[in-house]
């Protein structure tokens, strides 16, 4: 894969070593991770207009009432997704612009994402072509079906909020995988949870307070 880390002004190298220091003082542990944060071009993935704002730890939108996650959040998820067994494939729903993909394109071997706006995949797949990140497929679907075909994978990640996580995308879990996803409760609030496929159950660890769009079902052209 390659990346496009050239940038003056406020995409510079300086502006993206503050953010990846920021997000050090604020518990990102996994060095690996930090240094895909640091390496991906985020002021790509984002509006024009909001170029200037791309290496602040904020969300930021995308078009279509979708958002990119703001930096700490990217950085959370990734490394819960990694904390444990090695993980080779992730399944991504929600591609969004593509910043999240990316991330993971710089840490495991090959990324599936599904995403349910047609102009957001259409566009994130051209993107993802013209950094020459090669090891990223971008499939236009209603998320909440995964990708079967390309099934069983080491990790899946939602950045999109369900109600609960459905259950076809649990069984494309491998053995020993983990799914890290914002999840909404009765009272409107989201959780990031975690699941671990052991040989008994999928387990669920309860981690921090989060604020995603909501998961929506089917697809739009």
């Amino acid at each position: 894969m390659a990346f496009d880390i050239s940038g003056a002004g406020l995409t510079s190298q300086r502006a993206r070593d503050r953010l990846v220091k920021q997000l050090s003082e604020l518990g990102i542990r996994n060095a690996a991770v930090l240094e895909a944060i640091r390496q991906v071009p985020r002021h790509l993935f984002v509006e024009e207009a909001l170029v200037h704002r791309a290496y602040e730890n904020i969300a930021l939108p995308i078009g279509y009432k979708q958002t990119v996650s703001q930096p700490y959040i990217v950085a959370r998820m990734t490394e819960t997704l990694l904390d444990g067994a090695p993980v080779r494939t992730v399944l991504e729903i929600g591609t969004g612009s593509g910043y999240q993909a990316a991330v993971l394109a710089h840490l495991v071997e090959r990324v599936y994402s599904v995403e349910r706006i047609h102009a957001l995949s259409r566009s994130a797949r051209e993107l993802l072509s013209r950094l020459r990140i090669n090891n990223i497929g971008v499939r236009h679907a209603d998320g909440a079906e995964g990708w079967p075909a390309k099934a069983p994978f080491d990790g899946i990640l939602l950045t999109a909020a369900p109600r609960e996580v459905p259950h076809e995308l649990l069984v494309q879990l491998a053995p020993g995988g983990r799914l890290v996803a914002p999840v909404e409760g009765v009272d409107g609030r989201q959780q990031l949870v975690r699941y671990t496929h052991t040989k008994e159950a999928f387990v669920r660890d309860q981690l921090d307070a989060v604020c995603f769009v909501p998961m929506l079902s089917g697809s739009e052209q």
